[in-house]
Parts: C-alpha cells; sequence; structure tokens
C-alpha cells in the first residue's frame, strides 16, 4: 500500500527492469529470509547483504545498488544515519527503512533524511516487494498504520543540543563529564537535561534517555 493506504498497483515503466537491492540486517536469519523472499520476485535481484550500518554504506557505494533495504538497530552506524550518508554520497539510490520498530520518531527522522520508504517487518511479503518496485519508481511509501500515528503522536519534542546532551549522556557520567566531552559548560549540560527531562516525562536522565529512544528521538 502506498502512504495514503491506497491500493498498491505496480507502477508503469518498471517492466523488464531488474531492481538492484541491499539488504542490511544485524539478524542473518532476518536478513537471509527477507534476501530468500525478495529473490522470488522475478524484477528484484538482491547484490549484496550487510550486518551492520558501516558495511551497509561501504557495500552501496562499491555496487551502486536502485535500492537499499535498512534495518534501524545495527551495530557501528545505525540505518538512519547509514541512511542519511547514503542520501548525500549516493542520490541515485533510494532508501527504505524496514524495521521490528515501528515508532513515530523514527518515521519523523527518516523523512527528514529524505528516505523514500518505511515499512515494518511483519506487513506481508508482496507489501515489501511492491515498496521497492514503488519507491524505485520515484514515489514514496509509508506503512499507512505507521503514518497515522506518527500523525497523531506529533514531532520530537526535544530540540536538536537536547538530542545531542541525551545520546552524550547514555554513556554515564556526571552532567560535568558530559560538559566536558561536548564542549560544553556544565550550566548548559544540566539545562539541556532538565529540559529533556520535563518534554519526556522521565524522572532522572536514564529514564529521559531510555523514552526518547523508544519513541525514536535519538
Amino acid at each position: 500500500m502506498s502512504a495514503d493506504g491506497a491500493p498498491a498497483a505496480r507502477p508503469a515503466g518498471t517492466a523488464g527492469t531488474v531492481i538492484r537491492v541491499l539488504l542490511a540486517d544485524d539478524q542473518a536469519l532476518i536478513r537471509g529470509a527477507l534476501a530468500s523472499m525478495l529473490g522470488l520476485e522475478r524484477d528484484i535481484e538482491v547484490v549484496a547483504q550487510a550486518g551492520s550500518g558501516d558495511e551497509a554504506v561501504e557495500a552501496a557505494l562499491r555496487l551502486r545498488p536502485d535500492v537499499a533495504l535498512l534495518d534501524v538497530q545495527m551495530p557501528g552506524k545505525d540505518g538512519l544515519t547509514a541512511a542519511a550518508e547514503l542520501r548525500e554520497a549516493l542520490p541515485s539510490c533510494r532508501v527504505v527503512i524496514c524495521t521490528t520498530y515501528g515508532r513515530p520518531g523514527y518515521v519523523y527522522r527518516a523523512m527528514r533524511i529524505g528516505v523514500s520508504g518505511f515499512v515494518v517487518k511483519d506487513a506481508p511479503p508482496e507489501q515489501l516487494a511492491d515498496t521497492v518496485r514503488r519507491v524505485h519508481a520515484g514515489l514514496r511509501v509509508v506503512d499507512p498504520a505507521l503514518a497515522a500515528e506518527s500523525l497523531a503522536s506529533g514531532s520530537n519534542p526535544l530540540t536538536p543540543r537536547e538530542q545531542e546532551v541525551l545520546r552524550a549522556a547514555r554513556k554515564g557520567g556526571t552532567a560535568a563529564e558530559v560538559a566536558a566531552v561536548m564542549h560544553l559548560s556544565g550550566g548548559t549540560v544540566r539545562n539541556c537535561l532538565s529540559s529533556a527531562m520535563s518534554k519526556t516525562g522521565g524522572s532522572t536522565r536514564a529514564e529521559a534517555v531510555r523514552i526518547a529512544e523508544e519513541q525514536g528521538w535519538l
């Protein structure tokens, strides 16, 4: 289905075209299952598989696939970071996020990056193949239920600086230590942490980080 929930018709102009796809997922069983499933499609060829965001970027720059199918949570670069790098370094490659974590915050980040599609792994097999075809044709496709949830939940309430401070705070340490790493004043870090805790509803710094991650805001 497309983002508006309309029936997924195969775009015109794709007859005879073989779409070259790169798959990136840190779980080998899931990665292999997706590759096997897409391999059954006559017009789709999986040309590479990767187990991390770093591997995905390297393989994409080397093989120049038409579509990159990326998980979000992977070792090294996560899928959204890898997607941003690919959009800049290889704009001809359409990027689709395919993840278990259908969180509204991830959708907002993906759309800002310029990702062409966002689907969840429990979608029907034909929907994933159709998404690959549609984004290859230049369309943008988002799972309809996830798109509706994203609109209802609103955008990321954290400022870019608050996101940076929370990411740095994930590793622990005092506010002064976080400030030293980020080359900020201790007061700025404490203010950002306090604001982030208020916006997320977390009673502690660690809880604020957890909630922000669950919402896809980091």
